[in-house]
């Protein structure tokens, strides 16, 4: 039986097809791998990798690694300066994941997925009317024990009501704290920072640190 030969153009026409294909495959994967930084699902996800993470039913997971983030700043709000009703009176640690502080030193904006933690610090208790004491440093106010935990994060998908930022309370006592939270009520915290802060984030605050040259 005669068998007929391959059409010589035509075989040589399907390996450039295949080869190409190959190509585009390789390419494409490098563009979503990288050097190995970002992954598939970071290319397919809103939320980056080092952003925040959620449960199931769309609380936000606490952080297990913040003590390690950028250190932006502590403001102080004590109740002996406030009539004794300060809404904070502890020292309010503020820390930003390494990424998300690089991205907003080289575009001076927040980028998605950014997370700002708020780690409340009470004072060492005073013993002055002023609440203040006298350490080997002079008189003032001290870090003393831990005392709850606020975060913010931004996402213009989830919480473009709010101005792209949701906030958060894992509890506002000595730890361990709630490993999860739900957002909060737009009342809590979100009208506070609508009216006063820089979009939505009190930057004054921080610029030393986010804008040190």
């Amino acid at each position: 039986m005669n068998r007929s030969r391959p059409n010589c153009g035509q075989t040589h026409a399907k390996r450039a097809t295949l080869i190409a294909l190959g190509a585009a495959g390789s390419l494409t994967a490098s563009l979503i791998l990288g050097s190995g930084s970002a992954t598939i699902g970071d290319a397919l996800a809103d939320t980056p990798s080092w952003g925040p993470k959620y449960t199931s039913n769309g609380e936000l997971e606490l952080p297990s690694n913040y003590h390690t983030w950028v250190f932006l700043g502590a403001p102080l709000t004590p109740n002996a300066l406030n009539n004794g009703e300060a809404g904070f009176p502890e020292f309010h640690n503020v820390y930003i994941p390494h990424e998300a502080f690089q991205a907003y030193r080289k575009t001076g904006e927040f980028p998605q997925g950014t997370i700002l933690l708020k780690e409340l610090q009470l004072t060492m208790p005073g013993t002055r009317a002023d609440g203040s004491r006298t350490e080997a440093s002079g008189q003032g106010y001290f870090p003393g024990a831990r005392n709850g935990i606020d975060i913010s994060v931004k996402d213009s998908k989830r919480f473009k009501d709010t101005n792209d930022w949701g906030f958060f309370n894992f509890g506002h006592s000595a730890p361990p704290y709630k490993k999860t939270a739900a957002v909060a009520p737009r009342e809590a915290c979100a009208n506070c920072h609508i009216a006063n802060a820089d979009d939505m984030v009190f930057k004054k605050f921080y610029s030393p640190i986010l804008d040190a040259k």
